[in-house]
């Protein structure tokens, strides 16, 4: 059973810092994985800053752990 993100939460954005706190992975690892589509693209705020959405990493890594526990 995957765990669903509480929509009633409002929406956050994370600096690539938390999201790499949050995942346990390095920032290499992070783009490597975007570019295969195997982790949530960052939202562009600007030319030169990016953030994910707190609800989309949440839903990765609740996903992971699924997908761990069905084998």
């Amino acid at each position: 059973m995957t765990a669903e993100p509480d929509a009633a939460q409002p929406e956050r954005l994370l600096r690539l810092a938390e999201v790499r706190h949050r995942v346990g992975l390095g920032k290499t690892m992070i783009y490597a994985m975007i570019g295969e589509g195997r982790f949530p693209k960052p939202c562009k705020i600007t030319a030169a800053a990016a953030r994910w959405s707190e609800r989309e990493v949440d839903a990765w890594i609740a996903g992971v752990v699924h997908d761990s526990r069905a084998k």
